[in-house]
């Protein structure tokens, strides 16, 4: 009986959709959770340094988080493609995904550290002037670039476990990795004086620890260790779905960039309150990660077994949980935002910028979760393409031309281009909900 309802729950072609989503998606909600908290545990004691280490590890972050999303791909293309053969039950290909999925890792990680050691000091002097910020900022990302392999490895290995339905492993390590990093920060800041640069090795000790953990739970969910590969025909297709994912989430990096550069024309104060009030939105954004790990997982088991039917009713009824989930965050975006904000940095114009912008952007909420819900659709049936242009507009060309436009030309000052924003992501939703609707239609 215990082994039926193992498998019953293991194959997600099977079963209401509704259960489904919950078991995936709200282990997959609170990992991310732990990891934005996380995040956010970093600024905490990069504020208690000074305001100036907050303002450097705010564009260390954004420089560091532009090149690791050469490898931010891993686990969305690792997940579609692994996720479609086990919904056709051809196990020894899901083991092959696997493989080549773990030889890409490190073939982009060594990109990754080329790059970084290349032009990562270039772009820190680029988003500040300050030198003793961009200082702080590289003493954080050039020990981070080295150990970005253990970065890649953990979303490669997690996502071919949510491939799986098994989002737990990758909800744990997050979770011990937010704990561990209360600990270990202390001590590498303090205990071995490192400074900033402490919360880097802090890092760098839990990621390797999660990539190992979750590479012996892979090894228990298919029977074998995972070992790098190389089949070039494999490499292929796997970078097919990689690729368009890492380079959208690189539009949102590079979009950081121009937004950080357009604030920046007011002081490092507002960049600063931007960049927490960033990270407490991804906070509150978590429900709809979960439900998008949910979405992928189910959409790419049943077009593997070709339930198209099933497919459109999984995303028809991910819209309403995402409904329902921004219903309840929206009013706490709006009405806690100062609370949150205020614990963080006692910097009144700190405060108020981080408090502006979550207000403001509480209005394009379900925007991203209908942007969330959409793309993860689109890549789960292989249409990987549409969320890039989409990210590509949404981050980059309609904002580079609102915020000249509202700043350079209008002259309309810093929080114009929080109601920018908002405006963007609503437009971007409604397209690819409807652009999904065809796809779907088609099928």
């Amino acid at each position: 009986m215990k082994a039926s309802t193992v498998n019953n729950d293991k194959d997600l072609t099977q079963g209401s959709v509704y259960k489904h989503m919950i078991r995936i998606g709200v282990p997959a909600a609170l990992g991310m959770v732990f990891n934005t908290l996380y995040n956010l545990t970093d600024n905490w004691f990069a504020g208690r340094i000074s305001d100036v280490a907050l303002s450097g590890l705010s564009i260390a972050s954004i420089v560091f988080a532009l090149f690791l999303a050469l490898g931010m791909g891993l686990q969305a293309g690792t997940s579609a493609m692994v996720a479609s053969d086990l919904g056709s039950g051809n196990k020894k290909q899901v083991r092959a995904w696997i493989d080549c999925s773990h030889g890409i890792t490190w073939f982009l990680s060594l990109v990754i550290l080329v790059l970084g050691l290349l032009f990562a000091q270039d772009l820190l002097n680029y988003l500040s002037d300050d030198g003793q910020i961009v200082n702080l900022a590289w003493d954080y990302t050039s020990v981070i670039l080295w150990g970005n392999v253990f970065f890649n490895l953990t979303s490669c290995f997690a996502g071919a476990l949510i491939a799986h339905g098994n989002t737990t492993s990758y909800r744990n390590v997050l979770m011990f990795g937010f704990l561990a990093n209360w600990l270990l920060n202390p001590l590498f800041i303090y205990g071995f004086d490192f400074g900033v640069a402490g919360l880097a090795w802090s890092t760098l000790v839990i990621k390797f620890g999660s990539s190992l953990y979750l590479l012996l739970v892979l090894k228990n969910e298919v029977k074998t260790w995972s070992m790098p590969a190389f089949d070039l025909s494999h490499w292929k297709q796997l970078l097919a779905q990689i690729m368009p994912a890492s380079m959208n989430m690189l539009t949102i990096i590079i979009g950081g960039f121009i937004t950080i550069y357009f604030i920046s024309k007011f002081g490092d104060h507002p960049v600063a309150g931007y960049s927490v009030g960033i990270r407490i939105e991804q906070l509150l954004l978590m429900p709809a990660l979960g439900l998008n790990a949910s979405v992928m997982a189910l959409v790419g088991q049943n077009y593997g077994a070709n339930n198209i039917e099933r497919v459109k009713e999984i995303y028809h009824k991910s819209l309403k949980l995402a409904a329902l989930i921004s219903v309840v965050f929206i009013p706490t975006m709006i009405f806690l935002s100062p609370l949150m904000m205020t614990q963080f940095s006692d910097n009144e114009e700190i405060v108020s910028v981080g408090v502006y912008y979550l207000r403001a952007d509480a209005f394009a909420f379900f925007g991203y979760m209908l942007l969330f819900c959409s793309n993860a659709v689109l890549q789960a049936i292989k249409r990987p393409l549409f969320p890039l242009v989409i990210g590509i507009l949404r981050q980059m060309v309609l904002p580079i031309f609102a915020f000249y436009l509202l700043i350079n030309v209008m002259d309309f000052g810093l929080y114009s281009i929080f109601w920018a924003i908002v405006s963007i992501v609503l437009l971007s939703a409604v397209v690819a909900w409807v652009y999904t609707r065809g796809r779907l239609d088609k099928l």
